[in-house]
């Protein structure tokens, strides 16, 4: 195991706990209504900025799978950085679910699988998309806007189709909101399949122009 892989993991965990525990606190009634949008994307850019520098700061299967897609971490730490995330959501939905007394009674179901499946796909591909280029190309390295880049790209995403696919935008997400009952487990596949798609996609694109401008990853730690 690498040497820093641990410490990387643990910020992983944290972000990706946080993320999803904010989600289902402003989601699941009694909740933050029309305002949660805002308050998730905050969230979202706070643990960026707590995490970047550590471990990239993903706190998403598909941002991860973007990343190393364009080389910026190995296999090793992809499939490390998936398997904790996706821990850190199932814990998120347990303290989520605690808090809230019980599940949600009505979780959201996704009504047209076409529309939810393209909104979750443009959105993830956005985020991830945008994770590549504020924080994994050298020439913007160490700027002060990439957390805010990343956390309003979520919130616009939440705003702006949350309607029709939940925007979880992230298969770890998915997961979670699955567990906590605030999303119907019918929609999981729909999410999961679109997600690692939106990722895999942006990842490609990045790859294939040539966006990156040394070949080393920022999202390395």
């Amino acid at each position: 195991m690498p040497r820093n892989l641990p410490r990387k993991l643990i910020v992983e965990f944290i972000g990706t706990f946080f993320l999803v525990f904010t989600i289902g606190q402003c989601v699941l009634t009694p909740g933050a209504g029309n305002f949660a949008p805002i308050a998730i994307g905050a969230a979202l850019m706070v643990m960026v900025y707590a995490g970047g520098h550590i471990s990239g700061a993903h706190y998403n299967p598909a941002v991860s799978t973007a990343v190393f897609i364009r080389r910026g971490c190995t296999a090793a730490e992809y499939v490390s950085y998936m398997i904790v995330q996706v821990i850190a959501a199932a814990v998120a939905a347990g303290a989520v679910v605690f808090m809230k007394h019980g599940p949600a009674a009505t979780p959201f179901v996704i009504n047209d699988i076409g529309h939810a499946f393209l909104a979750e796909f443009l959105f993830t591909f956005a985020l991830a998309f945008v994770v590549l280029n504020v924080a994994t190309v050298t020439s913007v390295g160490n700027n002060s806007y990439y957390g805010i880049a990343i956390g309003m790209t979520v919130m616009t995403g939440a705003f702006a189709v949350g309607g029709v696919s939940g925007g979880a935008f992230n298969p770890a997400v998915a997961i979670g909101v699955t567990l906590m009952h605030a999303s119907a487990i019918g929609n999981l596949w729909i999410l999961l399949v679109a997600d690692f798609l939106g990722g895999a996609v942006a990842g490609g694109v990045f790859k294939a122009l040539d966006l990156g401008d040394d070949g080393q990853s920022a999202a390395k730690g």
